[in-house]
């Protein structure tokens, strides 16, 4: 073993591939899996979020072929340890998130274990699990949703966050997934920044970290990937793209109020055209496909807010959000809102020094011209050093002598996977039942 794991940190909105999942299901696990060929990561952290697809009561059924796709891939089989959590109970609105967390563990990483929030203690990690369904009851995971409050000018989605806690090789680290609020009218985005939707992202944020430094567990070092859906500054873009030009407002016949807002020139061209959800540049994919963090990373300003706390890695690639969702169209912008680097992933100040930054880092788009949904994947190769922080080994965290020997059992087959399907019952709030396949 070296002195760090290279690992591949993955956020992807998957939402709009369960539509046309006939086609897109194997075409976005055929990139993410080309990828790991080519990064040859130790381990592999990919978070999910809308799994199931924004219509999930008809699309949630096709979630299990987009999981064995990965299982089944010749690329994950060296992967011999495996965490899958996926929150797919709908039904229960008080908890539903649709998020997803894949972990893959590379048969080479020998000292893994996951924290156990229940019992607040380390487990080891061994074999393949998948937990699906209703999954309020699974101990390796700490997940919760926004409450209803903060949302206060929309209904209350599938928004929250799903935690895991390991330790490898060493060191120990939370990983956690997040959705926070998208923009729901252009109109208001624009009205001042920080827009409604940019304050309520940024107390939704603000009360996830408050809760992980508060709670009763040790404060470890945490890095945070998922859809963040910051946007840009939609007033600072507008006034940069309308400089010299005049603004003209177009009715709406039905209830006389103004519909659209476009920026003329002296031509009496339309330059731009600002709707509830329409944002079209007449030059659109070169304005913002060509180069954009020249002009437009500036209005990026939404993480700002957090660098006392938080830290990214430089970006330096395009907006991940939104693309179009025609396979024809990979590489281009839909028309809807401005580009923004919607998904993101963010460290704490003590992950980062957790970071071998003597190797490889890249932090960029997976899938540029490749179809892969309204936003492209976003992820971090990076290694982490071992030994850096809390040592498992040497500490004493109530690990039973039976589950210690189970994780040194040769016996135990990396190609079984164990399948919990957890469904809410009337008579008994959980009912848990195994399904194991080879």
């Amino acid at each position: 073993m070296g002195t760090s794991i290279p690992v591949l940190l993955v956020t992807a909105n998957v939402g709009s591939i369960f539509e046309n999942p006939s086609v897109m299901l194997q075409v976005w696990t055929d990139e993410f899996l080309s990828k790991i060929s080519k990064l040859s990561p130790k381990f592999i952290a990919l978070h999910c979020q809308e799994v199931g697809g924004k219509n999930y009561e008809n699309s949630m059924k096709h979630v299990e072929h987009f999981v064995n796709l990965l299982m089944s891939s010749n690329e994950l089989r060296p992967y011999d340890k495996v965490r899958v959590y996926l929150d797919e109970d709908y039904s229960s609105a008080e908890h539903f998130t649709a998020l997803g967390n894949f972990y893959f563990i590379h048969e080479s990483i020998e000292n893994v274990q996951i924290w156990n929030f229940k019992e607040a203690t380390f487990l080891p990690c061994v074999g393949k699990e998948t937990h699906s369904g209703n999954i309020e009851a699974v101990e390796t995971k700490e997940k919760s949703k926004f409450p209803q409050n903060f949302f206060p000018e929309c209904k209350w989605s599938r928004k929250g966050f799903l935690r895991t806690r390991w330790s490898i090789e060493g060191s120990v680290f939370d990983l956690i997934n997040i959705h926070l609020f998208h923009d729901a009218s252009n109109f208001v985005a624009m009205e001042a920044y920080p827009s409604v939707y940019c304050a309520n992202r940024r107390r939704a944020l603000e009360h996830t970290l408050q809760r992980f430094h508060n709670d009763e567990y040790d404060n470890v070092p945490y890095i945070l990937f998922g859809d963040f859906n910051f946007r840009t500054d939609t007033d600072g873009v507008i006034k940069k793209l309308t400089e010299g030009l005049t603004t003209v407002r177009i009715q709406n016949n039905k209830n006389n109020e103004f519909s659209k807002l476009q920026y003329r020139n002296e031509d009496q061209d339309a330059v731009l055209t600002v709707g509830k959800k329409e944002f079209n540049h007449a030059d659109h994919q070169g304005v913002f496909s060509q180069q954009p963090d020249d002009w437009l990373k500036p209005y990026d300003k939404e993480v700002d807010a957090f660098k006392e706390t938080l830290l990214e890695f430089p970006i330096t690639f395009a907006p991940s959000y939104p693309f179009e969702e025609a396979m024809s169209k990979a590489s281009s912008y839909m028309q809807t809102r401005c580009p923004a680097w919607c998904d993101r992933v963010l460290l704490s100040h003590t992950a980062k020094k957790l970071i071998d930054e003597t190797d490889h880092i890249e932090y960029d788009l997976m899938g540029q011209n490749t179809c892969m949904g309204d936003h492209k994947p976003v992820y971090l190769r990076t290694s982490i050093l071992t030994n850096s922080g809390l040592n498992v080994r040497n500490a004493d965290h109530k690990i039973t002598p039976s589950l210690i020997a189970n994780s040194n059992d040769s016996v135990i087959d990396s190609s079984t996977v164990t399948r919990y399907i957890y469904i809410k019952n009337i008579d008994n709030p959980v009912k848990i039942f195994r399904e194991t396949t080879v």
